[in-house]
């Protein structure tokens, strides 16, 4: 019955309905007001967010020549330790060949002393600790020239095929040991028993050194003999391909007067029993 009533009497909508409605209007009538400072914060945003941008372009600018100083200096550094390292080299090999000049007339004074020599000298062959020369075969590997085609990449090999990766160096040593070489040097480093041929970075590093194309193998032995086994090996194939596929540089030689370095010595550890005799 109220409903009725307040039909007849004009009232035409809810009390409730009439309350809402008169908010509506006094919040549409002070709405700008309220949205002024919503904009003002947004405008405060970006003006922060362009100032800490430029702050951040400063610093970096001021950061390059600092950067580039850092760089120089320890590329300088690497120089100089590089330096000094080849020159402790070249000293200790001046003074292994002093020593084994002294060990060689000590020890030829008597026959027993001339037999410990040959044996010495065998051992010393072996371990690549002497210095070794006569004839030899050499072998170059080089990266492809630039612009030469990249062709497809082989299984286990990136897509830039015309570059030398240490598993090339790895595969043509072994080829040439396995041809009966007496003994084997890369760019100069002579291999002993604990070389290792391995990759860090875009360096190949040959008993830790860093080396650079290209890359010169030399084999010493009758380059003949050591010619005609290597020929037709897997190794020999396996550059081959690359050499055709790729045009990365592959190529032998024969030298008559090869001579290689000393390894670089190793100290040598053994297993020694654990005290008790436990596991």
């Amino acid at each position: 019955m109220s409903l009725l009533a307040d039909l007849f009497a004009g009232r035409h909508l809810d009390p409730g309905y009439a309350e809402a409605a008169a908010r509506r209007a006094a919040s549409g009538a002070t709405g700008p007001a309220r949205r002024r400072p919503r904009g003002a914060g947004v405008l405060l945003v970006l003006t922060l967010t362009g100032a800490l941008a430029a702050v951040a372009g400063l610093e970096v600018r001021r950061g390059e020549p600092v950067a580039a100083e850092r760089h120089s200096e320890l590329v300088d550094q690497i120089h100089a330790r590089t330096a000094e390292t080849d020159a402790l080299q070249r000293r200790l090999v001046r003074l292994r060949s002093d020593t084994e000049r002294r060990r060689a007339a000590a020890l030829a004074r008597s026959a027993e002393g001339r037999r410990v020599r040959r044996d010495v000298g065998a051992a010393g062959a072996a371990a690549a600790a002497v210095p070794a020369s006569g004839e030899g075969l050499v072998v170059t590997l080089d990266d492809a020239p630039r612009g030469a085609p990249a062709g497809h990449a082989a299984p286990g090999r990136r897509a830039d095929g015309g570059r030398v990766y240490d598993q090339d160096l790895q595969v043509l040593v072994n080829g040439l040991w396995a041809a009966g070489a007496r003994a084997v040097g890369v760019n100069g480093e002579r291999l002993g028993p604990t070389t290792a041929i391995r990759a860090a970075g875009e360096a190949i590093l040959v008993d830790y050194r860093p080396l650079g194309g290209p890359y010169e193998v030399t084999a010493l032995g009758d380059p003949g003999r050591l010619r005609e086994a290597f020929a037709g090996s897997p190794a020999d194939r396996r550059l081959a391909a690359l050499r055709d596929r790729f045009g990365i540089r592959y190529d032998t030689r024969r030298s008559d007067a090869v001579r290689l370095p000393a390894a670089v010595a190793t100290r040598p550890r053994y297993a020694v029993p654990r005290e008790g005799g436990g596991r």
